[in-house]
């Protein structure tokens, strides 16, 4: 997750006064995506799934 500006190729969603830029062409292939702010005893930040974190194969992360 970082800051950005919007693009020609993102879809860009409005949710609780926030704002998320999402590659049209990434979308497709990990929706759905959830982004959960969450506070644990080590900090708070935000928390996103989508279908590669339940993949088998490859690193079922979006950081690969």
């Amino acid at each position: 997750m970082a800051l950005d500006e919007p693009k020609e190729n993102d879809e860009v969603f409005n949710e609780g006064g926030l704002t998320f830029l999402v590659n049209k062409d990434l979308l497709d292939s990990v929706k759905p995506i959830n982004v959960e702010f969450v506070e644990t005893p080590r900090g708070s930040g935000f928390s996103v799934t989508s279908a590669l974190s339940n993949k088998k194969d490859g690193c079922g992360s979006c950081s690969c």
